[in-house]
């Protein structure tokens, strides 16, 4: 069994892991931390867990662990492994946005790998570190890997919308239901936090390429989910985009491509993503989607652990979408 170790499990992607974790047949969870809830059942903070787990949150940390997996919010990560020292042999998978890029990837004798399995699957399972990437990175490169892989990137205009989850479980203005409830907005215009890692991304697969990025998101009035729409000049048809596409993504369990019209429950509890190219003249749009708190977080993390530790990506991961 591997012995897993989780920091920050009262969040919503801390909720996520334990869940999956939880009924995965090859893991036992040691610890669940949380300063604030020590000493608190999990299921005080995850209701759903009531009658799945005894598992209490924990103040202390249990070190005979194989992999720590961080939930703990932007910045936190690095600052945790900066005052706590953690053994080489310990695995670690970061959900924040502390190592995802070339230049903040290292901190002491750790060299973390970007955990996209789509881009790095060979890397990560030789990793003894991962940063997870984010959600909305995770639903963007999916779309856009392939053409960038034939070379085809230029200029994209990205537009993207995600559930209320995606925001954490602090409460701010725009996380209140009477806000989210009927309404949309777009948020950090042209500036999103996901757009590095995006482009070093393109870049490893289309080198000496000025790529240009211009992402939109919108905060919807949902709480999971991340629907994107991309869109490109290409010359190619249809069906040699779909053919790209296929071969791309073969021997990828959780990314499926679909010439019908896609739609977010498709993916929603699962940690699929689904890729729709849609072409118009000479425009091409590339339909993403996927569930921001499992295949953008949560579920992308125990599919880089399943690969790091050697067992069947799809591990503990055979989620069926709601659907209605």
């Amino acid at each position: 069994m591997i012995k897993a170790g989780i920091i920050g499990g009262a969040g919503y992607t801390g909720g996520e892991l334990i869940r999956l974790l939880v009924n995965h047949p090859e893991v036992s969870i040691r610890f669940v931390h949380s300063k604030s809830n020590a000493g608190n059942p999990v299921h005080k903070i995850h209701a759903d867990l009531l009658g799945d787990t005894e598992l209490h949150f924990t103040g202390d940390l249990d070190l005979n662990v194989d992999v720590l997996f961080l939930c703990a919010g932007h910045g936190e990560g690095r600052k945790f492994l900066q005052e706590v020292n953690i053994p080489e042999h310990i695995r670690i998978i970061d959900l924040s946005n502390d190592f995802r890029l070339k230049a903040s990837s290292v901190i002491g004798d750790r060299e973390f790998v970007y955990g996209l399995p789509e881009l790095n699957r060979e890397a990560i399972r030789k990793a003894k570190n991962i940063a997870n990437p984010g959600c909305f990175a995770t639903c963007i490169q999916l779309g856009l890997l392939p053409l960038a892989k034939a070379g085809l990137l230029d200029q994209v205009h990205v537009t993207g919308i995600t559930g209320s989850t995606g925001a954490g479980q602090s409460l701010a203005q725009t996380s209140h239901f009477s806000w989210r409830a009927n309404n949309i907005q777009a948020y950090k215009t042209l500036t999103h936090q996901h757009l590095g890692e995006i482009g070093e991304s393109l870049t490893k697969l289309q080198p000496n390429s000025d790529i240009e990025v211009n992402f939109i998101p919108w905060r919807g009035d949902f709480t999971r989910g991340i629907f994107v729409s991309s869109l490109v000049t290409c010359e190619w048809k249809a069906e040699e985009i779909h053919t790209l596409f296929e071969q791309f993504y073969e021997g990828h369990p959780f990314t499926h491509v679909s010439k019908d019209p896609i739609f977010l429950k498709q993916v929603v509890n699962t940690n699929k993503s689904i890729i729709q190219p849609e072409k118009v003249g000479t425009k091409l749009v590339v339909h993403s989607i996927t569930d921001n708190l499992l295949k953008g977080a949560s579920g992308q993390a125990v599919q880089n652990m399943n690969l790091m530790f050697g067992i069947d990506e799809t591990t503990g991961l055979q989620l069926k979408a709601n659907y209605f």
